[in-house]
């Protein structure tokens, strides 16, 4: 009744008989398992370089990523005009990263404290050890 593809998706099968249809005298019901495709975006791995961008608003930073990139663009000035389009855009996207990662930096993530700690561990104990003389306290009073 069902392709070998999708077998493991099928949780429950059952038939009732009883009403007649007109060529199949049995219902059939099916709990089927409902899988979602991870969306491409998510499944990828973001090793991308994110500059600190809230040093621009620093004006001595401003000023030296502003040097920095124009000095990459004057150079960029005397390649050949033959040149592949390509290459120059690449030229031109490898010359702001660098010029962005020396002065700017690189944006680094707050690491995230566990929300598991070990004064949570101590609750938990404590609370299982109140459970046991509770109930050790309701089965010898009755």
């Amino acid at each position: 009744m069902i392709n070998r593809r999708w077998h493991s998706s099928v949780l429950d099968v059952r038939y009732f008989r009883g009403t007649e249809c007109d060529t199949d005298p049995y219902f059939v019901v099916a709990k089927v398992r409902e899988r979602l495709a991870v969306s491409k975006q998510a499944a990828r791995n973001f090793d991308v370089e994110k500059f600190n961008l809230r040093k621009l608003s620093k004006p001595e930073f401003g000023k030296q990523y502003q040097i920095k990139i124009s000095k990459t663009f004057a150079a960029l000035e005397n390649l050949n005009h033959g040149e592949d389009i390509n290459r120059a855009g690449e030229n031109i996207k490898g010359n702001t990263k660098t010029s962005a990662k020396e002065s700017l930096g690189l944006y680094e993530l707050k690491p995230h404290e566990p929300w598991f700690n070990e004064e949570c561990s101590r609750l938990l104990d404590q609370r299982s050890r109140l459970k046991c003389i509770g109930y050790r306290v309701k089965t010898k009073s009755t």
